[in-house]
């Protein structure tokens, strides 16, 4: 893809989404844990990634590592959204579960409602962790990065983030609502 990029914008542009879009919306409810907003930051996320490719070289965007840049971007907006609502304050808006893709196949009713409830709980856990934690923890479970490039991402040492990781997930598995099954391993 990054080939595409440098050889044709607009066409490895909509292969980048159609490619990374999931990824980026899973990332960014996780981080804020509203599907109110996640639209919004998916969005906002694209457009300051196609406004910057469309400003690099073309040997540079054939040299992107895609999914790494557009979390640094997504995170990047989450965080600016974040200092948005601290000087702005509104009312908190909870995730609707009935907007969370549930994954395909065959369980019933039960078992989907269950798997709802299941989620619905491990997102309120992680939107109730410090950002210092809740980030790494998203990026590395959530979003499948490696610890080498959350570290290049956070700007911070890899023993840094597997530390942040490490306790980000003993966090979650003291809370309360969370039995050890829903805490991500």
């Amino acid at each position: 893809m990054p080939e595409l990029l440098a050889v044709d914008l607009d066409r490895g542009f909509a292969e980048l989404v159609r490619s990374h879009g999931g990824v980026v919306y899973s990332v960014l409810l996780r981080l804020s844990g509203s599907s109110r907003d996640v639209e919004d930051l998916v969005q906002d996320t694209f457009l300051r990634a196609y406004t910057a490719l469309s400003g690099y070289a073309p040997e540079r965007r054939g040299a992107l590592q895609p999914r790494a840049w557009l979390l640094a971007i997504g995170t990047n907006v989450w965080r600016n959204h974040v200092r948005t609502l601290t000087r702005r304050p509104v009312a908190e808006s909870g995730v609707d579960v009935g907007e969370l893709p549930l994954a395909d196949g065959g369980p019933g009713p039960e078992q989907r409602a269950e798997h709802v409830a299941e989620r619905e709980g491990l997102v309120a856990a992680l939107a109730e962790l410090p950002e210092r934690y809740r980030v790494p923890v998203v990026l590395r479970h959530i979003a499948e990065l490696g610890y080498a490039e959350i570290a290049e991402l956070l700007g911070c040492p890899v023993g840094t983030v597997k530390a942040q990781v490490s306790r980000g997930l003993a966090a979650l598995r003291e809370m309360p609502r969370l039995t050890q099954e829903e805490v991500i391993r």
